[in-house]
């Protein structure tokens, strides 16, 4: 029983953007209180909803083995439910890590516009560090090894050396980070698919 209850559900806020995944036993109460909807795919690829009576008597007719028995029903654990009242979006920041750096400044040296491999790129403080330079979105950008070694301890324009772009905190669109290493179900790939291709990494160039 806990091993089923404890199963992912993909949550969808009332816009029908993916926002969360919580466990079946989570999905199921909120069905439950009228909170939320089951979502499920229908064979011409549209997607149906369903109340927590209309998902028991679903269960009821096409029992499966992934059902939960109540004292005078079963029913079934849903893949994916829609959240009735909420249409926001988690808050959240683009941590603050070297992967992200190179993906806000594309693998591209910001001194002299060329596009790198990361093993051949460095994280150069615009303004040195042992003169104050903080370690911050707008103080770090990526820098070639040639540009790196040119600019040496000094300041882009001790070094006669402009920067192609300000640095700046990457600006972050409305996105769920689901982790990708859970056990995803194939009803899921609609919704994830849509995350993943309108996460902003970071400004256009």
């Amino acid at each position: 029983m806990n091993k089923v209850l404890n199963q992912h559900v993909l949550v969808l806020n009332r816009l029908w953007q993916a926002v969360n995944v919580c466990t079946a036993r989570r999905a199921l109460t909120l069905l439950f209180q009228g909170q939320a909807q089951v979502v499920m795919n229908e064979a011409d690829g549209s997607f149906r909803t369903f109340s927590f009576v209309q998902w028991r008597d679903i269960s009821e007719q096409a029992p499966t083995e992934e059902s939960v028995h109540a004292i005078s029903f079963r029913i079934r654990v849903p893949r994916i439910i829609l959240l009735l009242a909420y249409d926001r979006l988690p808050k959240k920041e683009v941590k603050f890590t070297r992967h992200n750096i190179f993906e806000r400044d594309k693998n591209k040296c910001q001194y002299c516009g060329e596009v790198f491999d990361r093993k051949d790129l460095n994280l150069d403080h615009v303004i040195p560090r042992d003169r104050g330079g903080p370690t911050t979105w707008e103080n770090i950008v990526c820098s070639c090894i040639e540009c790196n070694t040119h600019k040496a301890n000094r300041t882009p324009s001790e070094a006669g050396m402009n920067l192609i772009r300000k640095p700046k905190r990457p600006k972050w669109r409305p996105f769920v980070q689901i982790s990708f290493s859970l056990n995803q179900h194939d009803s899921w790939r609609h919704f994830i698919d849509l995350a993943y291709w309108n996460v902003e990494l970071g400004e256009e160039l």
